[in-house]
């Protein structure tokens, strides 16, 4: 999915928790920057003033300004004109330092957004590159149902009617916690994280047949819900007559496997739903048995190892 986000939206976003303020430029406030652009060239998203690999979000703070003030009238029109050239998404003058005029009246000509804040250079820095980030990051919605499971992040899977819903709703009642039903939203924030979140339209909703929409917080209380969770595990539930039972060795291993989410392999346990099941211990024994493994704990491969020993002694 591209991602993308215009100056407008940034500047409405993070108007209040930098104190934003408008400048010049106003007219580019449409003025768009997409994911795809962060990776063209060296990826910057925000950053100080740099006029060899611009970033998207040009920063001024004291020194730079005292840079420019420190170039002769044809380097500083120069400089200045560079910077307009690259398009950035915007500009901001930090500390509330006052706005150069050739400045402000070049941003104006050219409908390049130029903003002013209170903040020190580096906060607008930190604060700016972790929202663009954010943001732009790569983002896809999965079917399923997204809970947290002895604190880790479980997508449960499977066809429609495979009981997912109700699965939830079970370790909902034991202790667990709902972040997202029917449609839960990944963004990959770091080369190994998938953070799971909930759409806003969903928030605390859980779907089930027969019981329309229930509120899980006002049902359950504030603890039943999450915002968010990284994804660490997946469980997909399967018909018997659509998969065939688990034979050999696979009996022993369980049926683990991996699914490709973004540019990440995440495991997935595969339990068959069949009469007299319960999946919901089922599934904690599936999350238990995982964070096991995580830790080099395999039950399987000990009992084989056990298995091998024992033929050893025998022979």
């Amino acid at each position: 999915m591209n991602e993308r986000i215009t100056a407008r939206e940034l500047f409405e976003q993070q108007r209040e928790r930098l104190m934003l303020r408008w400048v010049a430029g106003e007219r580019g406030a449409d003025r768009v920057l997409e994911s795809v652009d962060t990776v063209a060239r060296r990826p910057s998203l925000s950053g100080y003033l740099n006029i060899i690999y611009p970033n998207k979000v040009q920063i001024l703070g004291t020194e730079e300004l005292a840079w420019l003030d420190a170039l002769d009238s044809r380097q500083r029109w120069e400089t200045i004109e560079k910077m307009i050239q690259f398009r950035p998404l915007a500009m901001v003058i930090s500390k509330n330092q006052a706005c150069p005029e050739d400045l402000r009246r070049a941003a104006e000509e050219s409908d390049t957004p130029l903003w002013s804040s209170p903040k020190r250079g580096h906060e607008l820095l930190n604060h700016l590159q972790y929202h663009l980030a954010r943001t732009l990051a790569p983002r896809i919605t999965l079917h399923g149902v997204f809970m947290e499971i002895y604190s880790i992040g479980v997508l449960i899977t499977g066809e429609s009617g495979s009981g997912k819903s109700e699965l939830a709703l079970e370790l909902v009642t034991r202790g667990h916690r709902l972040v997202a039903d029917d449609a839960p939203e990944f963004t990959q924030i770091a080369p190994d994280v998938l953070d799971g979140t909930c759409p806003e339209m969903l928030q605390d909703l859980l779907e089930l047949r027969g019981l329309g929409v229930l509120n899980i917080r006002q049902m359950f209380g504030d603890t039943a819900v999450k915002r968010n969770k990284y994804l660490r595990l997946i469980v997909h539930l399967t018909r018997p007559h659509l998969e065939p039972l688990p034979s050999g060795i696979e009996r022993l291993t369980g049926d683990i496997g991996q699914r490709r989410v973004l540019d990440l392999d995440v495991p997935m346990i595969t339990l068959p739903v069949m009469p007299g099941r319960n999946l919901a211990v089922l599934t904690e024994a599936a999350t238990r048995t995982h964070i096991l493994r995580a830790k080099g704990v395999d039950p399987a491969a000990a009992f084989m190892a056990r298995h091998s020993h024992f033929l050893e002694r025998a022979t």
